[in-house]
């Protein structure tokens, strides 16, 4: 039965982004979101470690100390900040890269999913920024991300979808600047 639990868990997870996407007119990224999931390397790790609460990435990781599938995963989606790093010409080190802005989007839809996937009834507008806030994460992408997915998530919290939705549709998507890029 954990095989079957996981595809509907991922496909909820995929359709819910799927909708995300459309809204703010990400059609192809809403299409194509996470098809990764259903590759061998990632689907029975997934079905494996399937526990419906929680990403079974996570799990895989307490058990073997790493997730084969979350390192499949993430150097195939542009919508994880993990995707966004390379080589620094003048450090010679491995650094975060500032996300391109319809990722940056598609990685706000993401996350709203999985929230609305594993929080199920209990999922509030708030829930995503509540569980970046909680995270190291926010340490470990490019500073200029992770402020513009705070205020993305700040948003989304406090003045709901609709707004939101709207804000990314017709400012953010536009390369529009936030607004302490126009503060001077």
């Amino acid at each position: 039965m954990k095989p079957w639990r996981h595809f509907k868990t991922i496909t909820k997870h995929r359709f819910l982004v799927m909708q995300g996407c459309f809204r703010v007119g990400l059609i192809w990224q809403g299409l194509v979101h996470d098809l990764s999931k259903y590759a061998p390397t990632e689907f029975w790790a997934g079905a494996r470690y399937y526990q419906g609460v929680r990403s079974p990435n996570a799990a895989e990781r307490e058990a073997i100390g790493y997730s084969k599938a979350w390192m499949h995963h993430k150097g195939r989606n542009k919508h994880h900040y993990e995707y966004w790093s390379d080589m620094s010409p003048l450090t010679r080190r491995y650094e975060p890269v500032e996300m391109p802005r319809r990722y940056l989007v598609e990685m706000v839809m993401d996350r709203r999913a999985a929230c609305m996937t594993y929080q199920g009834k209990d999922y509030h507008p708030s829930s995503a920024l509540e569980y970046f806030e909680a995270s190291r994460e926010r340490t470990l992408m490019h500073p200029q991300t992770q402020r513009q997915l705070a205020y993305i998530l700040t948003m989304l919290a406090e003045q709901g979808e609709k707004r939101t939705f709207r804000y990314l549709r017709q400012e953010v998507l536009r390369g529009k600047p936030f607004p302490w890029e126009t503060a001077q």
